[in-house]
């Protein structure tokens, strides 16, 4: 086999000590969380009959998430890794399990959700933290496609097997398999990983979190990496969240071939693309995620509406070429909350898009929700494109030194 072969760089990956478990927990997770939300959105969808709160029951959660990342993300550097990722599984299982409870008001299964998205918002920063401390950071994009890829594997099988548990015994049985993986996940932590000490010591805290929040947005360069993970994917997740009022019987076969386009994106950007490609097809492949959505605007038949998704969610590769130049913003010793402040961010940015597009569902439709998001992001990604080039056509300017500090965060 040549030398060059890309097969053998993964071989790789997983013969370096705790990746294989990290990837295992991870995958888990989001397996859990895929089964159990199809499961629960379907669940909201047929006790209430509103698209709002069916697609805030499946990325609501989310919104718990930024208050998560202005108060609990110092910690997430503070603590031993393996007992935080093991006790906020541990968490996730119990939660999602009296989310299964018959006739719980509807009340309180989002305080439920709640309570889930301030846990994630630390879980993220701990995971890839560890992730970014486990691999050298040259590896750390190659390390993300794995991951990555394995989390569009989980969801294809999570979505599929979500929606032949909700077809076969109930959206309820559906949400009770999902707590079953959470649990896995937190034994695969516990029994996989090391014991490591935190990454940086002294304690948690808001004024911590807030107080390395505000350095880490204090670079213009920073901050605009930031809002291209947050701010066009998330509007594109907005227009995923109304898969199922848009086509409740059909919506576990859309999310399947979205996870699968993700996996693809994946894939090619982790594997084949070349590093000095990387800098100028960020922004163009990120514009791919909305595109396809412009389609729904003609109401599509069911075949032209699954390969629009499909090609639509390869455009996620561009997330691995963000991080990849996020990392390299950041110092070292404060990846586990720059990758936080990341995931917490693009997360509470998915449950406010979903909540604003189950609100333009109600009062239009789904597709046209679908439409107006997709038409926002794309112009979100082409201004923060344009910024981009203007900086970078700045800095090569003759006499112009391009320094990026890397502020002690």
């Amino acid at each position: 086999m040549p030398r060059h072969d890309p097969r053998l760089r993964y071989r790789a990956l997983l013969r370096t000590p705790e990746f294989a478990p990290l990837l295992l927990t991870g995958s888990a997770h989001t397996a859990a969380q895929t089964v159990a939300g199809l499961g629960l959105a379907t669940l909201v969808l047929r006790t209430t009959g509103s698209p709002f709160l069916s697609a805030l029951a499946l990325f609501g959660p989310s919104l718990a998430q930024l208050l998560g990342a202005t108060t609990l993300l110092s910690a997430a550097d503070r603590l031993p890794p393996r007992a935080a990722l093991s006790g906020i599984a541990l968490l996730f299982a119990a939660g999602t399990a009296v989310l299964a409870i018959p006739a719980l008001p509807t009340w309180a299964v989002f305080a439920v959700l709640f309570a889930e998205g301030l846990a994630a918002s630390l879980g993220g920063g701990v995971l890839y933290g560890l992730l970014n401390e486990i691999l050298p950071r040259e590896q750390y994009l190659l390390g993300r496609s794995a991951t990555n890829m394995a989390t569009g594997a989980c969801q294809i099988g999570g979505f599929a097997a979500g929606g032949l548990l909700v077809a076969l015994l109930s959206p309820r049985g559906a949400v009770l398999a999902g707590a079953g993986l959470y649990l896995a996940a937190a034994l695969l932590a516990r029994l996989g990983l090391g014991a490591r000490p935190p990454r940086a010591g002294g304690r948690p805290s808001v004024a911590a979190t807030r107080r390395a929040n505000a350095l880490l947005l204090s670079v213009p360069a920073r901050r605009r990496c930031y809002l291209a993970l947050w701010v066009p994917n998330g509007l594109v997740v907005g227009c995923e969240s109304l898969f199922v009022p848009y086509a409740p019987e059909r919506a576990g076969l859309l999310f399947v071939c979205g996870a699968f386009g993700m996996l693809v994106g994946d894939a090619v950007v982790g594997r084949f693309l070349p590093a000095r490609l990387r800098g100028r097809l960020r922004f163009p492949l990120q514009a791919l995620l909305a595109g396809p959505f412009l389609l729904f605007a003609l109401d599509p038949v069911l075949p032209l509406a699954l390969a629009a998704v499909t090609v639509s969610a390869v455009g996620y590769g561009a997330t691995l070429l963000h991080q990849e130049r996020l990392m390299g913003l950041v110092p070292e010793e404060s990846g586990g909350h720059a990758l936080g402040l990341h995931s917490s961010g693009m997360l509470a940015f998915q449950g406010v898009s979903a909540a604003l597009a189950g609100a333009l569902a109600q009062y239009t439709s789904p597709r046209t929700g679908m439409v107006l998001l997709a038409l926002v992001s794309l112009a979100v990604t082409l201004l923060l494109a344009r910024a981009d080039r203007r900086e970078t056509k700045k800095s090569a300017e003759p006499g112009t030194v391009n320094l990026v500090p890397r502020s002690p965060v």
